[in-house]
């Protein structure tokens, strides 16, 4: 892993020509959803908890979306699920990832929550010590990407759509902790290519790259395929299981938990520089013209 003084250097050199934009707070409205953000099922018979998500159209992950999220997480583990798929309610979407609105023209008192709530979703999810599975149904790029690379195991239906994390073609830099799995998952190299630029795969060429485990001829395929998975730790010992996982896990864990709020501050300043901001505006406007 890079050090901090490196990466505290590549922020610094990001950020050196960039002022930040003077934005004046405002309150975000949340339009009320219909129904629930998370869905809950557990399956008695093997004891494993499934949690979808269920923000449409897209499940864009806002403060509301991922604080649930967190909470259902949670949850499922004081109650003793024996493991955990992420999914999605939406058809042909798992996540489009961090809903962009929280970060266009920004309160800052609730962009500083949003970022936090997303720090402790992966701290959550990436040190859990029971098994967890994504079950990929859809779209999956940016933060939705994250959120399966933070599971220990990947099952992408096939279809059209795509996973990876695009940032860069979006005029945003993935944090370290968003790189950190990533590069795990696919290993240095490709991870290099294709965070620089920005790629994202079809559902084979991610089976290619082992960003994902196995391919689903649908929802309910991949869902039996992370069952299966799961199940397969029966005759494992939990204990071992889990100080194993962490083991392996631990300096990425370790880095966030010891960075917080430095990350904190660079996301704030990042999200206020004028280019930033204009590019957001650009997609915002972008999607105004397509809703017509």
């Amino acid at each position: 892993m890079a050090s901090l003084s490196v990466i505290k250097r590549a922020s610094a050199l990001l950020l050196s020509n960039a002022r930040p934009i003077q934005l004046a707070s405002r309150t975000v409205a949340t339009q009320p959803s219909k129904g629930q953000l998370v869905e809950v099922s557990h399956n008695e018979k093997n004891g494993i908890t499934t949690v979808s998500m269920s923000r449409a159209p897209v499940n864009g992950l806002n403060l509301e979306l991922i604080t649930e999220l967190r909470k259902t997480l949670e949850t499922a583990v004081d109650n003793n699920s024996k493991g955990i798929i992420l999914t999605s309610t939406l058809p042909t979407v798992f996540s489009a990832g961090l809903d962009i609105m929280e970060m266009y023209k920004p309160d800052l008192k609730r962009c500083t929550e949003f970022w936090h709530s997303i720090q402790d979703l992966y701290l959550t999810l990436y040190g859990m010590g029971i098994p967890t599975a994504a079950a990929i149904n859809g779209a999956s790029p940016a933060g939705g990407c994250l959120l399966s690379l933070t599971c220990e195991y990947r099952v992408m239906v096939q279809g059209e759509h795509t996973i990876g994390l695009n940032e860069t073609k979006l005029g945003i830099v993935a944090p370290k902790w968003f790189q950190d799995p990533f590069i795990q998952v696919i290993g240095y190299r490709q991870a290099e290519l294709a965070l620089l630029r920005g790629t994202l795969f079809k559902p084979q060429e991610a089976l290619n790259v082992g960003l994902v485990d196995e391919l689903a001829s649908d929802k309910s395929d991949a869902i039996s395929k992370c069952e299966k998975y799961i199940t397969g730790f029966a005759r494992i010992s939990g204990e071992a299981r889990e100080a194993t996982k962490l083991s392996m896990r631990k300096e990425t864990l370790a880095w966030l938990e010891g960075n917080r709020e430095w990350d904190m501050q660079l996301f704030l300043n990042y999200v206020q520089m004028p280019q930033v901001q204009k590019g957001l505006d650009m997609y915002v406007q972008s999607l105004k013209n397509k809703a017509k």
